[in-house]
């Protein structure tokens, strides 16, 4: 009998655990507590207008050169392409909007989030559609979110750079993926519809393909924070039952 209740306290725990990982917003600058509506969301972050963690006007920044987000200057090595920048865009709203990150969000000890995420698995056509769309445009550093010159208020390139095409300072697009956003996202060769792979985007009327995504990741987590768990398990069932007491 106390083999079936552990059982099944580790059954219902690896489910609780699975559902803190759904439907979560990062602590973090611009993010909402939770997520929900907002209906009127702007351009390339309205796939989140159902259920989102960003409000409209972080939406509506999200799409301006150097805005109040924080006043990062997409421009720093000339001026980026319409092409490149639609993907930047894109990362922007899919960091600031999605409710689906759960299970890659991590503690961090900065100054301007508590929160960040680590290793999303993008799809690789999300990936490398990016890359190619940017190779040509130009950049100064390797590292997106360190190293700047921020002595104007706004990013520059530092003393001792030169600025070069994307294609040769990140020499593919798994490279490119995960580096410039300190391994916020992870390459994959999981290709958009095989369940296992974040897109930056979709359709819309198509409805959110990554909450069936997230939903097996957080599986896969919560059974995991449960095996770190069940060595303890059965002693705290059996103390709280008084069995340990007994002499």
């Amino acid at each position: 009998m106390l083999r079936w209740f552990v059982r099944m306290v580790c059954v219902l725990g690896a489910a609780y655990a699975a559902n803190q990982y759904l439907d979560v917003c990062m602590d973090a600058k611009h993010h909402k507590s939770e997520p929900g509506p907002e209906d009127a969301l702007h351009g390339q972050c309205t796939p989140w207008k159902e259920k989102s963690c960003c409000t409209v006007n972080v939406s509506e920044e999200a799409h301006n050169d150097q805005s109040y987000l924080y006043n990062f200057n997409w421009n720093h090595c000339g001026a980026m392409s319409p092409e490149c920048k639609k993907h930047f865009i894109q990362d922007t709203c899919f960091y600031e909007c999605s409710p689906n990150l759960g299970p890659w969000i991590q503690q961090v000890d900065s100054g301007w989030r508590k929160e960040r995420i680590v290793d999303v698995p993008l799809c690789k056509e999300d990936c490398e559609t990016w890359f190619d769309d940017c190779k040509m445009d130009h950049t100064c550093m390797t590292n997106w979110h360190k190293g700047w010159n921020w002595t104007t208020g706004a990013n520059q390139c530092p003393l001792g750079t030169q600025c070069k095409k994307i294609g040769e300072v990140f020499k593919t697009a798994k490279d490119f993926c995960e580096n410039i956003w300190s391994n916020s996202y992870k390459h994959t060769t999981y290709t958009r519809g095989s369940g296992l792979c974040l897109q930056l985007w979709f359709t819309p009327a198509e409805g959110n393909p990554n909450v069936k995504v997230t939903q097996y990741y957080a599986k896969l987590k919560g059974s995991a924070d449960m095996a770190e768990r069940s060595l303890l398990l059965p002693f705290a069932l059996l103390a709280s039952l008084g069995i340990l007491n007994m002499q």
